[in-house]
């Protein structure tokens, strides 16, 4: 019976580091694809909200009418007198 659990453990092991070094290798095959569809993804996302903010600014300075100012009078320019 001993011969069985130690085979058996023994099959666990090489499965399990088989399968850290199949893992492995995926992860360095797909994970620079990855990173890189996700910088482009953020990319897209900035310029979009970079428009939007453009867009919102735009609006906003050709909806508002310049104020107009209160005439108060005349400006007078007093000189003093010694």
């Amino acid at each position: 019976m001993e011969t069985a659990s130690f085979s058996g453990l023994l099959d666990t092991l090489l499965f399990l580091f088989a399968l850290y070094y199949i893992v492995k290798f995926l992860a360095r095959l797909f994970l620079p694809m990855m990173a890189q569809k996700m910088m482009e993804k953020a990319s897209e996302q900035y310029q979009q909200q970079q428009n939007q903010q453009q867009q919102t600014t735009s609006k906003n300075t050709s909806t508002e009418q310049p104020k107009e100012k209160k005439v108060v009078g005349e400006y007078v320019d007093f000189e003093e007198i010694e």
